[in-house]
This record gives C-alpha cells, structure tokens and sequence, in this order.
C-alpha cells in the first residue's frame, strides 16, 4: 500500500516498511524495514530541514521528486530512480510475479531487498539493483589495496582492514552519487549484470542518493 505521510512517500506490504524522503539538495533517502518501528539512526547523515518536495500518488505508482532527483515506486514496491531529463539512473533488480505488467516479470523468486532472520534479532539483508548500463564507471568507496580506479564489474568488502579505508559512496559516470549509509561490516558487488550491497547484520536498509547536471 502506498501513501504519503510527513513529506514522506512510504509503502507497507506484507511486514515490510518502505520510506523514501527528502535529504538535502537534489537528494533522497531509501530506507526499509520489516521491524515494528523504523530505526531512528542517522549514522552518517547530517539532520536537515525539510525539503519541498512534490510527491504523487497515482494508479499504480507514487512518485517522489526533490529538486534533479525522482524517484518512483511501483504498487507492489520497485524503486526507480531518474534525473531531470527523465534519464533512468538506478533500478531494482526484482525477478518474481507479483507485477504481472512488469516486463522483467519472472518465476526466478529473486526479491530487490531482502531481509533474512539471523539468530539475535537482525537480518541478513541483500539489495540488488539493475546494472543500468554496462558502459556505467563507478569510482570512490574507500581506499582498497587494488590497481583499479573504475569499481564496475568489481567485489569490494565492505570493512576495514589494516590499509584498507571502507567509505561506502559511490559516485557513477551516470551522474548520480550513492551513500551505503549502514556500518555494518558486508559486501557491495558492482558488476555488469547486476550490482548488489549486503549487510550482514541489520536492522533496515539505508542509502542516500544525490544528483546533478
């Protein structure tokens, strides 16, 4: 179920809690969640004032837009992400049959967040995403001892290490910027046919997009 709720877009279904809000010029915030409660935490983000935003609830979709960035969720939960010039900057990656209208409707099962129950109270979460396109670099994420500069196609352990620097932002020749904003230790693979990030223990999903010109 979509609706809208204190300059928020959100989605509930099934025990999962979706919100996508402002944050910042030109940015949003993705978070989901299948506890009671959202969790409260910030963790790299500054606190800043509340954005004008247009937010959209037609048949079929909501749409969320602050600035540059748009930002589209289907009835049954897929994000879409565009620029102002209607550009398509990042996709779920979703293989099931809850969207029987959606082209990449499959019987592979494959879910764009998933949350799996570990032993404590945490999840396991993994969040794929489309690879958009295969000519796409990605630079940033921290210091690794690696040659490469452009991170598409790479497997890149989200820790730190002795001589190793995690700092999960992402910045694509697409034009857009993403923040893993979560500190647990996990993985992020960019590749070419799907790119994914994981946390291994987790209470929700937390990334801030951003883009420009």
């Amino acid at each position: 179920m979509l609706r809208v709720d204190n300059n928020k877009l959100l989605f509930h279904y099934d025990a999962e809690e979706l919100w996508i809000e402002p944050w910042g010029k030109n940015a949003l915030r993705i978070r989901a969640t299948k506890n009671n409660i959202m969790p409260t935490e910030n963790w790299s983000l500054l606190q800043v004032k509340d954005d004008k935003v247009q937010i959209v609830l037609e048949e079929g979709h909501g749409t969320i837009t602050n600035g540059k960035i748009k930002a589209i969720i289907s009835s049954l939960g897929k994000i879409m992400v565009y620029n102002q010039k209607g550009e398509l900057l990042l996709e779920e990656y979703c293989r099931n049959r809850r969207d029987l209208l959606d082209p990449k409707c499959s019987a592979l099962e494959v879910e764009a967040r998933e949350f799996k129950p570990i032993i404590g109270g945490d999840y396991q979460l993994t969040w794929r995403l489309e690879s958009v396109c295969s000519d796409e670099k990605i630079f940033g994420m921290g210091q690794y001892q690696q040659a490469f500069l452009d991170l598409k196609g790479m497997d890149i352990e989200l820790a730190h290490r002795n001589s190793q620097a995690s700092v999960p932002f992402a910045l694509s020749s697409l034009g857009y910027g993403l923040l893993w904003n979560n500190p647990s230790v996990g993985r992020a693979v960019l590749g070419k046919n799907i790119m994914s990030y994981e946390a291994y223990s987790t209470q929700a999903l937390d990334c801030w997009i951003v883009t420009g010109d």
